[in-house]
């Protein structure tokens, strides 16, 4: 599933490549009909990011908001004017090649290819588009309701303006595993199952601890982690959560899967810090990671 870092890199692409033009909205799935036809030929105002959901600002107190879940992405072509990412969201093979036919209509309307495969919307602006396929919600709201939607989620550590106060009194209160609490996105928005594994791990702490049995020092230190670690991530495009000394001669910009975590995906192998095997399990449903020594 696309974690938080994702989310905002896919709102300041769509704040750097969309805002200010009048978008061409359709449903090429056409689950998406009746949104698309309220959204096409609005203006988008803005492109904000909470958690893991998106949140398109159009002209007119409209509101497309989205959730990519664990198989959704957005994936993007244009012309050679167009910059940025081709595809953000969970991976996926949408074609041969990302470029289509750059040719303008005669109305001066960005042509561009074919939708391929189950595209619940595409946005078609000046230079560019955008595709979304596989999202687990996509909704069109007012910013009232979207608005709502928001204020019932967790804070989110790479808001700048975030209050980590509401996550710290909500772990500190409970009798549910904090490893738990960490994906609950009404506690903290935008952590998934990698960041999760990784703060933790560099905090010391056992996930399967009740969140009430941490004192708030190292509560704290858990959402301090998490800034940082989503931070890295939204400037990288991908989650690197090692140190460069559990890495020699491996930069951040290049470290691949095997350098990048201490335990995530790590099972049985030896823990970067201590030797131990790594620990592997289920916890509401999600796999689980951690080194039994250096989380005691």
């Amino acid at each position: 599933m696309p974690e938080g870092h994702s989310v905002h890199r896919l709102a300041r692409q769509f704040a750097d490549c969309f805002v200010g033009q009048s978008l061409a909205v359709s449903s090429p799935q056409g689950r998406f009909a009746e949104g698309a036809a309220a959204l096409d030929g609005a203006v988008l105002e803005g492109a904000r990011a909470h958690g893991k959901q998106l949140f398109l600002d159009f002209a007119g107190d409209r509101v497309l908001r989205s959730h990519l879940g664990l198989y959704g992405a957005w994936s993007f072509g244009g012309t050679e004017r167009f910059r940025g990412a081709s595809s953000i969201g969970a991976p996926r093979r949408i074609g041969e090649r990302e470029a289509g036919d750059d040719a303008a209509a005669p109305t001066g309307r960005l042509r561009p290819p074919a939708p391929v495969g189950a595209v619940r919307v595409r946005l078609v602006g000046d230079e560019g588009w955008a595709d979304l396929r596989g999202p687990t919600l996509c909704v069109l709201e007012s910013r009232a309701e979207a608005e709502a939607a928001r204020a019932r989620l967790g804070p989110d550590p790479l808001d700048p303006g975030a209050d980590p106060e509401p996550f710290v009194a909500a772990v500190l209160s409970s009798r549910r595993p904090v490893g738990v609490l960490l994906m609950d996105q009404a506690v903290l928005a935008g952590v998934g199952n990698i960041f999760r594994a990784e703060s933790l791990f560099r905090c010391g702490v056992d996930p399967l601890r009740p969140g009430r049995s941490l004192d708030e020092r190292t509560v704290r230190r858990l959402w301090a982690e998490n800034v940082a670690l989503m931070r890295v991530g939204a400037r990288l495009g991908r989650i690197v959560t090692t140190d460069p000394a559990d890495r020699p001669g491996v930069d951040e910009t290049a470290a691949r899967p095997e350098h990048a975590h201490y335990v995530y995906r790590r099972a049985g192998q030896p823990c970067r810090r201590c030797g131990t095997p790594v620990a592997t399990g289920e916890l509401a449903g999600r796999g689980l990671y951690w080194c039994p020594a250096c989380q005691a």
